[in-house]
C-alpha cells in the first residue's frame, strides 16, 4: 500500500466525504483541488491568518453517523506556502492512531479522532462566530435544515413579530446570514437604524462572512457612521468589518472616507479593514493610503499587519511595493527605519 503524504491523500484514500472551509479571515469553502496543491508547494495559501493556513474540515468516513470536524491552523512560510514539517507530524500521529488500514475506519473512529485532536500543536478553538458560521454553511451545504434558532431571529430581524431580542441565540443569527436571500436583505436593510446596537454586533460577526446586497451595505454604512458620530466605536467597527462582503464600489468609498480622515482611524478601524475588507485593498491607491494610515497610528502594530496582508496572494506585490517606494521621511519610513535600527545597549 503507498504511503499517505498528505492531508488530501487521506481525504482520498479513505474515500470520505469532504467539505472544507477557511477558518482565517472568513468562513467560505474552498474545493479539495486548491489543498492539495497547497500541500504540494504549488499553490500560496488563499486567505492566511496571523501566518497560519487556518481549516475547518468537516468529514464522514465509512459508516460514521455523524461528521467529525477538524479545526487545523498549518503554518506557513514567508512566502505563504506550507511549512510541511508540522503536516507531516500529524499525519504521522493520526496514521499512527487509526492504523495503516484507513479504509477500514468504523463507528469508533470519531472517539479516536477526538482524542487524537485534544493535545494535537495543530489543533486550534475557533471564535463563536466562526463556529456558529462553520455549522451554518456545513449544515446548508450537506442540504440539511437551520438550527431551531433561526425562525425567532428572522421573525425579529424581519419585523414582523415582537421578541426579546436577548432571546436571540448566535447560531440563529449565523444560519440567518447564510440563507441570506434577496427579500429578507430588503427587510433587514430597513431595520438596521433601529436594531439595539447589541443585536447589531453580533449579526455584523456573521454578516462579515457571507456577499452583502448593495441597499444592506448602504443602511450598514449610515448606521456606522451614526455610531462614530455617537462615540460607539464597537458598532463602527463591527459595521466596517459586515462591509468587507460588499460590492467594492460601495465598501471602497466607506474606506476611502474613513482613510482620509485622520481622526477616524484609529487602531480598530483599521484592524477591521484588514481583517476583513482586504479585498477592498487591491484598489491601487487605497493600499498605500492604508499603509501609510497605519505607520501612523501609535497603537497599531505595523509590522504585524503589513507582514499579514503580504502573505495574501493578490496583496503580496503591491504591499511589498508600497513599502519599497515609501519616501525615508514618510510615516511608512520611519517605521520601517525603526524595524531594522538595532536594539540600543544599555551599560
Amino acid at each position: 500500500m503507498q504511503p499517505i503524504h498528505t492531508l488530501h491523500e487521506f481525504f482520498l484514500r479513505t474515500g470520505a466525504e469532504v467539505r472544507a472551509y477557511h477558518l482565517g479571515r472568513r468562513v467560505e469553502p474552498f474545493s479539495l483541488d486548491t489543498l492539495a496543491a497547497f500541500e504540494s508547494g504549488e499553490l500560496a495559501w488563499p486567505a492566511p491568518w496571523q501566518g497560519e493556513a487556518r481549516l475547518g474540515l468537516v468529514f464522514r468516513v465509512g459508516d460514521m453517523p455523524d461528521p467529525v470536524i477538524w479545526f487545523l491552523a498549518l503554518p506557513l512560510d514567508e512566502q505563504g506556502t506550507l511549512d510541511p514539517a508540522p503536516r507531516d507530524a500529524f499525519l504521522q500521529r493520526l496514521l499512527e492512531t487509526l492504523g495503516r488500514n484507513v479504509r477500514s475506519l468504523d463507528a469508533s473512529a470519531p472517539d479516536e479522532v477526538d482524542n487524537l485532536m485534544q493535545d494535537n500543536p495543530l489543533a486550534f478553538t475557533p471564535s463563536l462566530p466562526f463556529q456558529a458560521m462553520l455549522h451554518a454553511r456545513a449544515t446548508r451545504d450537506r442540504g440539511q435544515p437551520a438550527s431551531q434558532h433561526l425562525e425567532p431571529v428572522e421573525a425579529y430581524l424581519s419585523g414582523q413579530q415582537a421578541i426579546d431580542w436577548q432571546a436571540l441565540g448566535l447560531q440563529g443569527l449565523a444560519d440567518y446570514a447564510v440563507r441570506l436571500d434577496a427579500e429578507a436583505a430588503r427587510a433587514l436593510a430597513g431595520r438596521i437604524a433601529v436594531l439595539p446596537s447589541e443585536v447589531l454586533t453580533s449579526l455584523c460577526y456573521c454578516l462579515e462572512h457571507v456577499a452583502i446586497p448593495d441597499e444592506l451595505a448602504q443602511a450598514l454604512r449610515q448606521r456606522g457612521e451614526d455610531a462614530a458620530t455617537a462615540g460607539d466605536v464597537e458598532t463602527f467597527c463591527a459595521c466596517v468589518r459586515a462591509m468587507g462582503g460588499a460590492d467594492t464600489a460601495i465598501a471602497g468609498d466607506w474606506f476611502d472616507a474613513l482613510l482620509a480622515d485622520p481622526d477616524a482611524c484609529g487602531p480598530d478601524l483599521l484592524a477591521a479593514i484588514a481583517g476583513r475588507g482586504w479585498a477592498h485593498l487591491e484598489e491601487a491607491s487605497r493600499l498605500p493610503q492604508f499603509l501609510a494610515r497605519l505607520a501612523e497610528t501609535p497603537r497599531s502594530d505595523f509590522a504585524a499587519v503589513a507582514r499579514d496582508l503580504a502573505l495574501i496572494p493578490r496583496l503580496r506585490l503591491p504591499v511589498l511595493m508600497s513599502l519599497r517606494e515609501a519616501k525615508p521621511d514618510s510615516a511608512i519610513g520611519r517605521r520601517l527605519a525603526e524595524l531594522t535600527r538595532p536594539p540600543q545597549r544599555h551599560a
